[in-house]
């Protein structure tokens, strides 16, 4: 290795650690002691994922913690590009996936609280596909066979991944396969046409028996449409992004704002790092047809902030109110007869922590959030008032424990 490379290399990784400046920055950052943090153990969240970057693992990475009203750690780490060597900035876009989860079901309690429905209707009341849903029984013995589902599917079975659908991509059952037959989330079918399909199809479990993530949010989504009349992306955008502030959240990137738009990078099982989906090539760049609720969105941190600060203030933000508190409250509430993982249960749209012990975490009991299939995570604490995000754009989910690490460096940041 000749000197000028060695020296070319140590330029390279310190770009790759050194946090990129912000072109735009809508929650500004106040100093970690005025709400109860300490700087110097904050610190400890770049120490701890900034090898990710060094190591190449993943190409670049951010972090936030808001508290007590405040945001005291927002950093950037490396590249939105390894490509053009476009570094990551504050006002990146990331595909959040999942995290349009608990947009959407809020987005459904709002009509839910105008007196559209009750939580307990049946979906099918709304959405007649689902009429006469089977369930696919193997307990019987000799072959598989349908049987009548024994209640309804309700629309809380939806908010809770309880309603027997399924993903299709997860598993590898004969309903999976059906799913991945026909290419349920395939973006050349509108989400009215998908739904229909689904409702065709038969459930994995019955309704109200096994939490089983899935679709459902994608058919809640559907019945966002049906209920208020409008798409989805036009209720999004009318009824909660431009109350709330949110210019930069989306089901599609314009031409404008491609620059700003991460890669999507692929871990090998060395650890080598490929292109997923590059910008330009992007199902997110071009028209979108498909309106997934369950998984369609791109945003930014500092719009996801206002979005998870609604939540935290019990569903207002500087005047603006979407919900009622007590409806946050029952949304944040765990509606599963158990849990669905160790110290884990799940309320309408995002997972709870219901036992620290068994979560086997730093946190408190309550805190609650989600995550994103290109490993974007967030949680929102009501009894610390805090909020915290750590992004970056690579698959598989869960490559890398960065969602854990991330959360114990939080927590034991706080001081007071």
């Amino acid at each position: 290795m000749t000197s000028s490379f060695r020296l070319l290399l140590v330029c390279s990784i310190l770009f790759l650690l050194t946090p990129a400046p912000a072109e735009a920055q809508l929650a500004p950052t106040a100093e970690p002691a005025t709400a109860g943090m300490s700087a110097e153990r904050l610190s400890r969240i770049s120490e701890t994922l900034s090898p990710y970057v060094a190591d190449e693992k993943i190409a670049g990475l951010m972090t936030m913690v808001y508290r007590k009203g405040e945001v005291v750690h927002h950093e950037t780490y490396g590249q939105r590009d390894r490509q053009t060597n476009a570094p990551m900035t504050k006002n990146t876009l990331f595909r959040i996936y999942s995290m349009t989860k608990p947009i959407t079901t809020v987005a459904a309690l709002m009509l839910y609280e105008e007196g559209h429905f009750q939580l307990d209707d049946p979906v099918a009341q709304y959405l007649p596909a689902f009429k006469d849903v089977t369930v696919y029984d193997t307990t019987a013995g000799g072959q598989p066979t349908e049987v009548p589902a024994r209640r309804p599917i309700t629309i809380r079975d939806l908010m809770t991944h309880t309603s027997g659908l399924t993903y299709g991509v997860f598993g590898n059952t004969p309903v999976d396969s059906m799913y991945t037959e026909i290419g349920i989330l395939d973006n050349d079918r509108t989400l009215a046409a998908a739904v229909d399909t689904l409702g065709t199809l038969p459930l994995l479990h019955q309704p109200g028996e096994t939490w089983h993530y899935s679709v459902s949010t994608d058919v809640l989504g559907r019945l966002v449409e049906v209920v208020s009349g409008k798409t989805l992306d036009t209720f999004f955008r009318t009824r909660i992004f431009e109350p709330l502030g949110m210019d930069d959240t989306m089901f599609e990137v314009p031409a404008s704002e491609m620059g700003r738009f991460a890669t999507n990078y692929a871990a090998g099982s060395d650890g080598s790092l490929t292109v997923q989906d590059r910008k330009q090539d992007s199902e997110f760049a071009a028209p979108v047809t498909f309106l997934s609720g369950g998984g369609g969105l791109v945003s930014t941190m500092d719009d996801y902030l206002r979005f998870a600060r609604m939540l935290l203030n019990e569903g207002a933000i500087d005047g603006t109110r979407l919900l009622s508190p007590k409806t946050v409250d029952l949304m944040t509430q765990n509606h599963l007869d158990g849990t669905y993982e160790p110290g884990w249960g799940f309320g309408l749209g995002v997972q709870v922590c219901t036992d620290l012990a068994q979560a086997q975490t730093l946190g408190s009991e309550g805190m609650y959030g989600w995550s994103g299939a290109a490993n974007t995570f967030f949680f929102i604490d009501p009894k610390e008032e805090l909020i915290g995000m750590v992004w970056t754009q690579l698959f598989p989910h869960g490559r890398y424990p960065i969602g854990p690490q991330f959360r114990v460096g939080v927590y034991q940041a706080i001081v007071e």
